[in-house]
């Protein structure tokens, strides 16, 4: 098992990949990203995700130095030089080095990164048992400075979140706008679940689109449940029948814990257990 990582094309080992000091990802997380997994060693819904790539780059103004099919490649050829079983993906673009300073026109071409690590999920009593989350005030901070519905490198305030979280004793941090409204995890979406019906923020909140979110979405449709996008309160989720996280690593996660607010019975949910059950066949995920 490996870690192997692309710059600009070049694959290097874990030790021998440097990007410059001067680069704006590093110095003003001035750049956007996708993480991606795989499946029997494919990545699953590459092109959603390097579609999503190419919306946060152009809501950032910034150039992708090749189109999917060419980020698509690196993607593979990075894959097969690591050669491990199951792999975790991150593909980064920066808008480039250049003398420092907040102008964006300073940077030069922009700087393409695909690491490969070996995939590590999460505990299994985390999917057995249920996590804990914590609702963070984070505000958004300067909302409209950054596109909200863009992934890009600039994750403080998510990074904060989670550290508050994790101080808490909760697995993951959900934040709350400065309007009081649920938007979403700090690196997940958020549902929860009420006379057997799914209920999600929707886009407008100012929340990513989950490509992890969207699947679920349309198979909970397509297997007869009932999904509504809407607003969400605070204590909407601490009085739930079911809360449910979704993402790329974590698929779905039980939440059986809000705050110090038992969710049900304090056990995942029955349509959690569908919905965990009808993403992994949909991924060809074991159980």
């Amino acid at each position: 098992m490996s870690t192997m990582v692309a710059i600009d094309g070049v694959i290097h080992d874990e030790r021998s990949a440097k990007i410059s000091v001067f680069d704006r990802g590093f110095l003003y997380g001035d750049s956007v990203y996708e993480v991606i997994r795989t499946y029997s060693g494919v990545p699953f819904a590459l092109d959603e995700h390097l579609d999503r790539l190419k919306r946060s780059a152009d809501l950032l103004g910034i150039a992708l130095p090749m189109d999917r099919d060419g980020l698509a490649g690196e993607v593979q050829a990075t894959l097969a030089a690591a050669g491990n079983a199951e792999s975790y993906i991150r593909v980064v673009v920066t808008r480039g080095s250049g003398p420092i300073g907040l102008d964006p026109a300073l940077a030069a071409s922009p700087c393409r990164v695909v690491v490969v690590a070996e995939l590590h999920g999460h505990p299994a009593e985390l999917y057995e048992r249920g996590a804990a989350i914590r609702l963070i005030a984070a505000g958004r901070v300067a909302e409209g400075a950054v596109p909200l519905s863009a992934k890009s490198g600039n994750y403080l305030v998510n990074l904060m979140a989670v550290g508050q979280a994790k101080r808490q004793g909760a697995h993951e941090a959900v934040l709350v706008d400065a309007a009081g409204r649920v938007t979403e995890g700090a690196s997940s979406n958020v549902f929860i679940v009420t006379r057997g019906a799914l209920h999600t923020p929707p886009l407008s909140a100012g929340i990513l689109e989950g490509i992890t979110r969207r699947k679920l979405m349309a198979l909970a449709r397509d297997n007869g449940l009932s999904v509504e996008e809407r607003e969400l309160r605070p204590e909407e989720l601490r009085g739930a029948d079911e809360v449910l996280i979704t993402g790329t690593l974590r698929e779905v996660m039980p939440v059986t814990r809000v705050d110090d607010q038992l969710i049900g019975d304090g056990n995942p949910g029955p349509v959690t257990r569908r919905m965990q059950d009808l993403f992994r066949a949909l991924t060809g995920a074991a159980r």
